[in-house]
């Protein structure tokens, strides 16, 4: 049965994260309906990243398996007219039989949208995290350096976390300023459930003097996640790539620049 790929973007607002939920409300849930509308029969997808409640996306990757004879850009149009408004098809490309969303990628990249100001902004509401206490960016920055590399991120880890090993390979870590508006992206190999949310709050309390920066080096060495900070909110998260092997041509479509305020 041939085998497609197909990067959706969507606003988590209104979601329960990517995962299927009993009640219907998951990403999962309205992506599969509409895929089985289109292509007349059921239609099970498997993502490259699960994303948590109020968590966005402009660039998730699935795949699914479909003997519907579709041309691409029917399957776009047919599904973002089941779609509801929050969930957009963007691109679909057939792939290998073989093909795997989630255990063929290389690396997966986030950013996370942080508003530093006294007062809430309506306008970005759900899709920034706040911040109202000024926050000191190049402490921030200096104090992320230390996670670089393959590390156990266990201080990082969520309880409820599934992954058989705590160790990642953080390939990158960017900090941008755009106005008020900050943004720190994080590529790795693979991320811990709550990992990126737990690492932006114990980053938040360096930048806003509460910790020292070396105070991450020493909750990384730990491996504790009773040591560190409380969970940062989500609504500023968004999962906005996926990396397969080098001369994979899905990247073109996988891994676009993010856009988002600051690139």
């Amino acid at each position: 049965m041939p085998r497609f790929a197909l990067v959706l973007a969507y606003d988590g607002s209104a979601y329960n994260g990517w995962q299927s939920q009993p009640h219907g409300n998951g990403v999962q849930d309205h992506v599969q309906l509409a895929l089985s509308k289109v292509a007349d029969h059921p239609v099970q997808v498997t993502c490259a990243g699960r994303t948590d409640t109020g968590v966005h996306a402009t660039a998730q990757v699935i795949h699914f398996d479909t003997e519907a004879p579709r041309k691409p850009g029917a399957w776009t149009r047919g599904l973002n007219s089941h779609l509801p408004s929050g969930i957009a098809a963007q691109q679909v490309r057939e792939v290998a039989p073989d093909f795997h969303a989630r255990f063929d990628a290389r690396r997966r990249r986030y950013h996370y949208l942080i508003l530093r100001a006294p007062m809430r902004q309506p306008l970005l509401h759900q899709r920034a995290a706040w911040v109202f206490q000024p926050v000191d960016v190049p402490a921030l920055t200096q104090a992320s350096r230390c996670l670089l590399g393959v590390h156990d991120f266990s201080s990082f880890r969520s309880s409820e976390c599934q992954a058989k090993t705590p160790v990642r390979d953080m390939q990158g870590i960017m900090v941008r300023e755009q106005g008020a508006l900050l943004s720190i992206e994080f590529i790795a190999n693979g991320f811990l459930h709550h990992m990126i949310r737990n690492i932006v709050g114990a980053l938040i309390q360096v930048g806003v003097g509460k910790q020292p920066v070396d105070w991450m080096a020493s909750l990384l060495r730990a491996r504790d996640r009773r040591l560190g900070a409380p969970t940062f909110a989500p609504e500023g998260l968004y999962f906005t790539g996926v990396a397969y092997a080098p001369d994979d041509p899905l990247n073109e479509l996988t891994w676009p620049a993010a856009a988002l305020p600051g690139h």
